[in-house]
């Protein structure tokens, strides 16, 4: 479905904890945003009302006047061409929901929906670092793990529309049991949810854990240690948050080892709040890529961050629209 003439696309990036509208050009610039808290975990109508919120929010703004079309990324399991979110972990207030529809039918403009890692490899293969690269795969790291894969401007979406959903590839099958229902997916070692909870489990065992900067920064209460906060620690040079990022980092690298041998993309981009974190050991990633790459070619295959950084899902939701997908 394509937009009208009219040159700009509302882009919706909804999440568990947060529902981002903004509006995009066509040449993937993000003229403003609008943030608030999502609402996941209570009614679908409680859910729709946080994301009305959001869209509202942008649609104030007197150059929403010239938005022809909304795209809209969720995680989770999505039906592309129907326009309904199948399942998501971190949403569970919607099952089979047609999302796109609600939103189209408030707004009345053409309305697409995504997965939110389909959209974010959409505008790094479009307008981001990965615009020079026939073949771009992206993995956003944030609340969850979500990939996507863009080979010459298209998704890939698999046979059923769902595949890539590469945040729940089993690196170890004694591994903690995942909100999927799997045992030790990478999302259970390398996500802002996994870096805080490890780093609480750490603090639970280690004696020497009080003195530790991360209990400081958390007011003294290891439960609200939160991979933000894991981050200030490393960076003030507290060990034991350095030895939580380090064994995140050495879990992305037998991860995506896996990842360039099964499918050798010509770049691996690195999103989400937690990637710009993470990103920060691209260096021991790369390392110890010679040890769980077999591919001769591993070294050719760049690791980068991603251009839009958290906003890339945002971006390739309008992007959906823009391209004509």
């Amino acid at each position: 479905m394509r937009t009208s003439k009219k040159d700009l696309i509302l882009g919706v990036d909804i999440g568990g904890t947060k529902v981002a509208a903004g509006l995009v050009d066509m040449s993937g610039k993000i003229l403003v945003e609008s943030r608030v808290a999502m609402v996941a975990h209570e009614s679908a109508d409680r859910g729709m009302r946080a994301v009305f919120e959001a869209i509202d929010g942008v649609m104030r703004d007197p150059r929403a006047k010239s938005v022809g079309g909304i795209g809209v990324c969720v995680p989770g399991w999505v039906d592309f061409h129907g326009g309904k979110l199948i399942k998501a972990a971190n949403l569970p207030c919607w099952r089979n929901f047609p999302l796109a529809r609600k939103i189209a039918a408030r707004y009345k403009l053409p309305t697409l929906l995504a997965n939110d890692a389909d959209a974010a490899a959409l505008a790094e293969a479009t307008w981001g670092a990965g615009s020079k690269t026939k073949s771009v795969f992206y993995v956003s790291l944030g609340t969850g793990i979500g990939t996507g894969m863009v080979i010459d401007h298209q998704i890939q979406l698999g046979h059923g529309g769902s595949a890539f959903e590469g945040g729940h590839m089993t690196i170890n099958f004694d591994g903690p049991v995942c909100p999927c229902g799997k045992r030790g997916c990478i999302e259970m070692y390398a996500s802002g949810t996994a870096i805080a909870r490890i780093a609480r489990e750490r603090l639970g065992e280690v004696s020497a854990a009080s003195d530790s900067k991360m209990i400081a920064l958390a007011g003294g209460d290891i439960a609200a240690v939160t991979s933000e906060i894991v981050s200030k620690a490393a960076a003030a040079g507290d060990a034991l948050a350095d030895e939580v990022l380090w064994k995140a980092a050495d879990h992305l690298a037998i991860w995506l080892g896996n990842i360039i041998d099964l499918l050798e993309p010509g770049i691996i981009v690195v999103g989400g709040g937690t990637g710009r974190l993470m990103m920060r050991h691209a260096r021991r990633m790369r390392e110890r890529l010679d040890q769980w790459a077999v591919n001769p070619r591993q070294k050719k295959v760049r690791i980068v961050g991603a251009r839009y950084g958290a906003e890339s899902a945002l971006a390739g939701a309008a992007a959906l629209h823009i391209l004509g997908k």
